[in-house]
C-alpha cells in the first residue's frame, strides 16, 4: 500500500474517532468528554449522564458506522458488478424493495398484534432487496446498454415505492405511523442487542467480500480477463449480488431505507 494511502487512512480513522467523541458528547443534553470516558470505562459518577451516552448516544452512533460502512461496501460491489461508478443499492431499486417488503411484513405482524423483531425485518428486507436485484439482473438478460439498465433499475425502485404507497393508503392509523417513522429512516430505537447483531451480519459478510478480492481486482479488469485467470464469471458474479444485497437489506432493516446515506444518518444520530 502506497505511504500516502496509509496517511488517508489513518487521518480518516482519526476524523471518525473526533466524530464518534463529538457524538458521544453533543446533543440536547451535552455530556463534557470527562463524564463521557467514565461512563464508557464503567466509573460514572453521573447515572442520567452515563444512561445517555451508554443507553442512547453509544449504540446509535455505533450502529451508523457499521451500517455506513455497509452502506459503502454495498455500492462499491455493485459498481464492480455494473462496471458503473453510479451503480447503488438506491440507484438500482434494491433499497426500495427491501421497504416493500418490509413494509408489507409490517402491516401484516401489525394487523395480528404481533411483535415485529430485528430478525423478521432483516429477512423481510432481505428477501425484498434480493427480489428487487432479481428484477434488474433479469432486465439485464435483455439489455445490453449498461445505461439502459441503470434507468431500469431507477424504474423498479419507483415501482417498488409506488407499490408501498399503495399498502399504506389501506393500513391502519397505527400501522401507518410505525410505517411513516420506520421509512423516513432513524437510528432511533436501536439498542446494543441490534447493533451486536448488524456488527456480525456485516463482518461476515466482509470476510465473505474480503475472501474476494483477488477475483473482484480480476473481474475489474473485465469479464474476459477474469475468465482467462480462472475466475467462474457466472457463480462470482452471483456473490456479488447476494453479499451486497445482504449489506443493503441490513441497512434497510435496522435505519430504514435513508435515500441520503450518511447524510441522514448524521442528523438521526445526534438527535438525544
Amino acid at each position: 500500500m502506497k505511504s500516502r494511502n496509509v496517511i488517508a487512512f489513518a487521518a480518516m480513522a482519526v476524523l471518525l474517532l473526533v466524530l464518534l467523541v463529538m457524538n458521544l458528547c453533543i446533543g440536547s443534553s451535552s455530556v463534557p468528554v470527562s463524564d463521557v470516558w467514565l461512563a464508557l470505562t464503567g466509573r460514572a459518577t453521573d447515572a442520567t449522564a452515563a444512561n445517555v451516552v451508554l443507553q442512547l448516544r453509544l449504540p446509535r452512533a455505533l450502529a451508523a458506522i457499521v451500517l455506513g460502512g455497509a452502506l459503502a461496501l454495498s455500492g462499491y460491489l455493485l459498481q464492480t458488478f455494473f462496471h458503473n461508478p453510479i451503480a447503488g443499492p438506491f440507484i438500482l431499486g434494491i433499497s426500495s424493495g427491501a421497504k416493500l417488503t418490509v413494509a408489507i411484513a409490517m402491516v401484516f405482524a401489525l394487523s395480528r398484534s404481533m411483535v415485529v423483531n430485528s430478525a423478521t425485518l432483516m429477512a423481510a428486507s432481505f428477501a425484498g432487496a434480493m427480489a428487487a436485484m432479481g428484477l434488474v439482473l433479469l432486465l439485464s438478460t435483455v439489455v445490453k446498454r449498461m445505461s439502459v439498465l441503470i434507468i431500469g433499475g431507477v424504474m423498479i425502485g419507483y415501482l417498488c415505492s409506488a407499490i408501498t404507497e399503495f399498502i399504506i393508503t389501506f393500513a391502519a392509523d397505527e400501522q401507518i405511523a410505525r410505517l411513516h417513522t420506520w421509512s423516513v429512516g432513524s437510528f432511533s430505537g436501536i439498542d446494543m442487542t441490534d447493533v451486536l447483531v448488524m456488527t456480525i451480519v456485516v463482518a461476515l459478510t466482509f470476510v465473505g467480500v474480503l475472501m474476494l478480492s483477488k477475483p473482484i481486482s480480476a473481474f475489474r479488469m473485465g469479464e474476459t480477463y477474469a475468465s482467462s485467470v480462472g475466475v467462474n464469471v457466472k457463480v462470482f458474479r452471483a456473490l456479488l449480488v447476494l453479499l451486497s444485497s445482504i449489506l443493503a437489506a441490513t441497512v434497510t432493516a435496522f435505519a430504514g431505507p435513508l435515500v441520503l446515506g450518511a447524510g441522514a444518518g448524521a442528523g438521526c444520530c445526534t438527535g438525544a
